[in-house]
């Protein structure tokens, strides 16, 4: 109950002016209630041109009304004072340093609910009651909160401005079309606003565009990030492996090749061994045989002597010293220089790869896809130079003029036999290998009463040269636009898209092999956008024409 109590209070005994409880209330003719003080002040302001109204019903009065106090409003005023229910508006209510005052409020303000550009006057929720309640403010126009009313008043005539001078660009009154805007072109704001909210709409559709596209484009760079992340990853996994597994070789030749020096080591020193036990048998023989020959010397029987000498074993052979002293010793120098030389092999073999791959990290090239050209000016920056191989083209196919032109003839051409010629459709490739970003036109001139058509195309060189599936456009190889008379169509994989446009003799072609880009445009005295693909490309494409006419040529023009 108390609560409804305030509520009554501040609906019922509250100033519409100041908000405040009523301070010496008055009832003015029309029946609304004010503090005195607020509305005399409030009339006092609007003295100079006479009016005096009702703040709230706006009922106007021909004579100031005279301000008598109302005792009974006053009594109930007081006595519910008594009672406690003194209630203010919450001071969420009222208007700060930041936001709009009502200018109906006296004393302490409260926020704006709206803004009239009729009254060019700012309410609060109390004192906007009247537009929704009167039908004599139905025409009224509410806005948000406003600081820049008065900026509608034309300074020269008073008046709101509700025109527009397009010769001064600015706004005007209905008043300035007399002296100063005289023999201007003006509108009505209205109108005025209708034509820049069309450029408006214009510009946020280009800005949503352009906002679609960039997000697209964080999307391709976060792409990139984890696809740079995992080849990163993938590398350093392999290179630890490879690594890995030449220390692992290196190790396993070091242990083979201190197993085969162990080896022969051992062997070698088993031999020289057993030839040092055979020489010292031959020493220990030969010093007993010396020990016997001096004995022998001594014998003073000259009979004894000669027999014992005689009867004496011949001396060995001598096997050993020779050939032990044939040459200085060689042990395994030889394998230190073979190490050697492969150490320092492999050092030239790792300086030399190394430096291949470590230029080969550091072209790892990270950009934004760049934006297609939007003049023909624009296109011809990336114009590239397009001449036809003569090995692809069908046999019917004259190929001329440097390379560039191709013309169907009656006949087969003297061409040599090659796997790369076309066999069963009038069709030719570029010799060049398209990548990067290219832009090239091609002229097409019909040959008799009948338009035969042709096919402006890419395509991966890898496209069969022989049978339906190489014709351009049928097929996961090739994107081609047919153009026919005063039509188009584009193929590819077989799937026909319907392609409409101002018809052209002179098809320009635009390729950005890195973003996937592919468009066709009709080439007159202005470009326009014919059909556009967006798609992966996964090899080089090579530019191709295909040709449904006898006597029909196109040309692939010279753009520089």
């Amino acid at each position: 109950m108390a609560q409804k109590g305030v509520q009554l209070y501040q609906e019922t005994f509250s100033c519409p002016i100041c908000r405040d409880p009523l301070k010496d209330p008055v009832t003015i003719p029309c029946g609304h209630s004010y503090c005195m003080s607020c509305i005399r002040t409030h009339w006092d302001g609007k003295e100079e041109k006479g009016i005096h109204s009702c703040p709230q019903c706006r009922q106007t009065f021909t004579a100031r009304p005279v301000l008598l106090k109302n005792t009974t409003l006053a009594a109930v005023v007081e006595e519910l004072k008594k009672t406690g229910l003194q209630a203010a508006p919450a001071d969420h209510c009222y208007a700060g340093a930041e936001d709009v005052a009502c200018d109906f409020c006296t004393g302490r303000k409260l926020k704006v609910l709206k803004s009239c550009l009729v009254c060019l006057v700012s309410y609060c929720e109390q004192h906007l009651q009247p537009h929704y309640e009167s039908a004599a403010f139905e025409k009224h126009k509410l806005v948000e909160p406003s600081r820049k009313l008065q900026e509608n008043i034309c300074s020269h005539h008073d008046e709101v401005m509700k025109m527009f001078c397009r010769t001064d660009q600015q706004s005007i009154c209905y008043l300035c079309p007399e002296d100063q805007h005289k023999g201007h072109d003006t509108v009505s704001a209205a109108a005025e606003r209708t034509e820049r909210q069309t450029e408006l709409e214009r510009s946020r559709l280009n800005i949503q565009q352009r906002i679609q596209d960039r997000e697209k484009d964080l999307k391709e760079l976060q792409q990139e990030v984890e696809a740079i992340s995992s080849s990163a990853d993938e590398a350093v996994e392999h290179g630890e492996e490879t690594f890995t597994e030449l220390i692992r070789l290196m190790e396993r030749r070091s242990s083979e090749l201190k197993q085969q020096v162990r080896s022969q080591q051992e062997a070698k020193v088993s031999r020289v061994k057993e030839l040092q036990e055979e020489l010292e048998q031959e020493i220990r023989e030969l010093k007993r045989r010396d020990a016997e020959l001096e004995e022998l010397s001594h014998t003073e029987d000259h009979s004894q002597f000669v027999h014992s000498y005689r009867s004496l074993p011949a001396l060995r052979e001598d096997t050993h010293s020779s050939s032990i002293n044939i040459r200085p010793l060689r042990h395994f120098e030889d394998v230190t220089a073979a190490v050697s030389e492969l150490r320092e092999k492999l050092q030239d073999a790792l300086r030399d790869h190394w430096t291949n791959i470590s230029l080969t990290v550091t072209q790892v090239d990270v950009s934004l896809p760049q934006p297609e050209p939007t003049t023909r000016a624009g296109f011809l920056e990336y114009a590239q130079q397009i001449t036809l191989d003569p090995n692809t083209a069908n046999r019917r196919l004259l190929v001329s003029e440097e390379n560039r032109k191709v013309t169907v003839e009656g006949k087969d051409q003297p061409y040599s036999a090659h796997p790369d010629r076309f066999t069963d459709r009038y069709q030719v490739l570029s010799r060049e290998s398209l990548t990067g970003r290219c832009y090239w036109e091609v002229e097409m001139k019909e040959g008799g009463w009948w338009f035969g058509g042709f096919s402006v195309a890419v395509t991966y060189k890898s496209i069969r040269r022989d049978g339906k599936d190489s014709e351009l456009g049928l097929n996961d190889k090739s994107w081609a636009l047919y153009c026919g008379r005063n039509s188009y169509q584009f193929y590819h994989n077989s799937v026909q898209t319907p392609v409409s446009g101002p018809w052209s003799s002179r098809v320009g072609v635009y390729l950005d092999h890195r973003a996937g880009v592919l468009s066709f445009y009709s080439v007159s005295e202005t470009m326009t956008l014919l059909h556009r693909v967006q798609t992966c490309f996964t090899q080089p494409l090579h530019a191709g024409v295909q040709i449904y006419r006898f006597g029909s040529s196109a040309e692939f023009c010279k753009l520089t």
